[in-house]
């Protein structure tokens, strides 16, 4: 297999006004991607294209509604003729425990964090499929794996959703598309504004010491796209062990 050629790749990026997405956005630009932008906010959209490459491509879209990501796909494929990555990596948190949730609070969660990667996989996917090629990454959070903050209890519970779907899909297609790649991605704390958006409000996710950089997650992410990097995917090092630290206390009962 040769270098892997970034000016080959067009890849689809939603959520991508800010945060990881447009941190996302910027670094594949940079490593000579075509891109494509998917948000809801065409100003903030216009001004992350403008530093994401000349070829970047905007759609203002709510990947909440099934027909607005297709429209996504859609004005990617008019434009370059096909996508070889799909980034789902739109979500929202929420500052509720358990016992103070409501129906509303449950269904917000499922709806931003779960059908909204549910759309794009099933959008995505089929396309992939004709090529015999593709690489769909989801970005969920360390929270889907250790709910270790009480406060983002259907939040953590939505990201666990996300992280079946995603190893599901990737189980089904193993077999008969074996160059159809599946990735989940696993961000700790992030310093971004995803605290203060979270449904209820909430602390400030950039105030959290240690909390890593937009740009760092996103180096993961595209060194994950470039190696081709299926299963999961940590942005910290040692968060694999702590899963199976985890995991490995809950067998015991411990």
């Amino acid at each position: 297999m040769g270098a892997f050629d970034w000016k080959s790749q067009v890849v689809v990026v939603t959520g991508a006004s800010g945060g990881i997405g447009a941190a996302l956005a910027r670094e594949l630009g940079k490593r000579g991607a075509s891109v494509v932008l998917a948000a809801r906010r065409p100003d903030k959209l216009a001004e992350v294209a403008a530093t994401a490459g000349s070829s970047a491509l905007t759609v203002t879209a709510d990947v909440t509604k099934r027909e607005d990501v297709a429209r996504i796909a859609a004005a990617a494929i008019e434009r370059f003729g096909h996508v070889d990555v799909w980034v789902n990596n739109v979500g929202r948190g929420i500052s509720r425990h358990i016992l103070d949730l409501t129906d509303d609070d449950l269904d917000a969660m499922i709806r931003d964090n779960v059908k909204s990667v549910l759309y794009g996989m099933q959008t995505i996917v089929p396309h992939f499929k004709e090529r015999k090629r593709g690489h769909l990454l989801n970005v969920s959070s360390m929270l889907g794996r250790i709910p270790f903050a009480p406060i983002r209890s259907a939040y953590s519970a939505s990201k666990a959703a996300m992280g079946s779907l995603t190893e599901t899909l990737r189980m089904e297609l193993s077999s008969g598309y074996p160059d159809v790649v599946v990735t989940c991605v696993y961000p700790g704390v992030v310093s971004t504004d995803f605290g203060v958006n979270a449904l209820g409000g909430g602390p400030d996710s950039r105030s959290f010491p240690g909390g890593q950089s937009p740009e760092d997650v996103a180096t993961v992410i595209a060194d994950a796209i470039e190696r081709r990097r299926g299963g999961d995917v940590y942005t910290r090092p040692d968060a694999d062990e702590r899963v199976v630290g985890h995991l490995r206390a809950l067998a015991s009962g411990t």
